[in-house]
């Protein structure tokens, strides 16, 4: 019998106790989504009393057993020190497999509620039926269908998800583009998250950015992270852990050209609005909303030119050592001898820069930084970003900078947070405190004495000083 077609019980009906049971567990499936396991939720009644909850943990606990109704078996049983589980009833939102159906009638269980069907796997009437076999010993009641589009609605979503994922890390490689092997990013240090890909923005063209999302999906606050040149998402590795534990969603991409991203190999191929419109698309299609937006060095020169754009999405700046390039000020020496570096050494030394920057950090750290960039094939970004710096009034992204301005001094009205590393020849002091008078409501930046450029690395302190700051927003 299809459980679509399955009646209720008459000695126990759906009511709308059952409907808020069930609600319960789509929770518990929706627990299971956010920690990237297969969304399915159960929870255990007796007498209108939950015992127990239970969800997807099969991946996280590297236990092919612990589906939603075991994990919920196993802690009523617990709970009632009785391994039969006689005048319980398990609301589970997807159809039990084999395994779950046979543990149910083990437990002696009175009832089970479902809501989806599982064509594939179904052991309650949609693929076989083990609850309907009279010569077993013993007779669970079953009822299917109830809340079936709710609780079908996050398999759905994350199977499309899955499937995106697996076209994206599928994507087959641009000719005009190098894809840095994933072997050399194995085993690096304080960076142990999963990374995702996107290829099908429209503005991408076929090539494949990189992206670390970690925390709740439906968190309060989603910190966007950008990083610059040369660096990538590994920048922010101190400062995500913070922010993770305080329960809040970090998402931190790869620009294209850096990191796991794909890398154009041709420097002429990067040009100011690119980066920028990808960057606006992208976060549209993760439809990323209460975002705090943390940038640094070319993270700040594109990254502050994207609230503008859609300024209900945003909640907060944290600033480091960035610039608005607005064409209008003097490129300082420091930055003019950076450009002209990377125009005569295509091929510098990554790891020691860092070391220079940041003479605390282990030279496995500084390592982590080249991991993305084995030759000067795959280096086309870093020899073109120092160029794009806008340095006239009429070059590409000045009059985007411009327009950013005026909106950050007239109309911003989130919170902003700033950082200063005030060993920096590049943007330092004097950058950033023109930065801070064209932030509206801008405090006085926390000053880190001992820090160059790359302010990021000195990030648990700052992560911490950030939640302070932003407490109650």
């Amino acid at each position: 019998m299809s459980p679509s077609r399955r009646a209720p019980d008459s000695s126990a009906p759906v009511d709308v106790a059952d409907e808020r049971f069930m609600r319960l567990a789509i929770e518990q499936a929706e627990m299971a989504a956010l920690a990237g396991e297969v969304p399915v939720g159960a929870i255990i009644v007796r007498d209108g009393e939950v015992l127990a909850v239970g969800r997807n943990t099969p991946v996280d606990g590297h236990d092919p057993t612990a589906h939603a109704e075991i994990v919920a078996l196993r802690s009523a049983a617990q709970t009632l020190e009785n391994y039969r589980l006689e005048g319980c009833t398990l609301y589970v939102t997807l159809e039990p497999c084999a395994m779950c159906a046979g543990a149910m009638l083990h437990a002696r269980l009175g009832r089970v509620v479902f809501g989806a069907p599982d064509p594939k796997t179904g052991a309650a009437g949609s693929v076989i039926d083990l609850f309907g076999i009279s010569q077993l010993n013993h007779q669970t009641q079953v009822h299917g269908g109830l809340l079936q589009e709710e609780c079908a609605l996050p398999l759905q979503t994350f199977f499309q998800n899955r499937r995106r994922m697996d076209k994206a890390h599928a994507q087959p490689l641009r000719e005009d583009a190098l894809r840095t092997d994933e072997v050399r990013f194995a085993c690096l240090p304080d960076y142990p998250w999963k990374g995702r890909f996107v290829s099908d923005l429209n503005t991408l063209a076929g090539l494949r950015m990189h992206y670390l999302d970690e925390g709740p999906k439906d968190a309060n606050t989603v910190y966007l992270c950008l990083h610059g040149n040369p660096a990538w998402s590994y920048l922010y590795r101190k400062m995500i852990p913070v922010w993770l534990k305080a329960g809040h969603r970090v998402v931190a991409p790869d620009l294209i050209g850096f990191g796991k991203s794909d890398k154009p190999k041709r420097a002429s191929f990067h040009h100011f609005e690119f980066h920028h419109n990808y960057l606006l698309e992208f976060i549209d299609v993760l439809d990323l909303r209460n975002i705090v937006l943390v940038v640094q060095d070319w993270g700040g020169i594109l990254g502050l030119t994207l609230p503008m754009e859609a300024p209900q999405r945003y909640k907060g700046l944290v600033v480091m050592n960035t610039l608005l390039a607005t064409g209008e000020i003097p490129l300082t020496e420091g930055f003019l001898k950076w450009r002209e570096m990377c125009r005569r050494k295509a091929v510098f030394d990554i790891a020691g820069l860092f070391k220079r920057a940041n003479p605390h950090l282990t030279q496995a750290e500084c390592d982590a930084y080249s991991a993305p960039f084995p030759d000067a094939g795959y280096r086309a970004a870093l020899k073109a970003f120092p160029d794009m710096v806008p340095e006239h009034v009429d070059a590409a992204g000045a009059a985007i900078a411009r327009r950013a301005r005026e909106f950050l001094g007239n109309q911003w009205q989130g919170k902003t947070f700033m950082a200063v590393g005030a060993q920096d020849p590049v943007s330092g002091t004097p950058v950033m405190a023109t930065l801070k008078n064209t932030i509206h409501n801008c405090p006085e930046p926390m000053v880190l004495s001992h820090a160059g450029h790359f302010v990021p690395e000195s990030g648990g302190d700052i992560a911490t000083a950030v939640l302070e700051a932003f407490a109650g927003r």
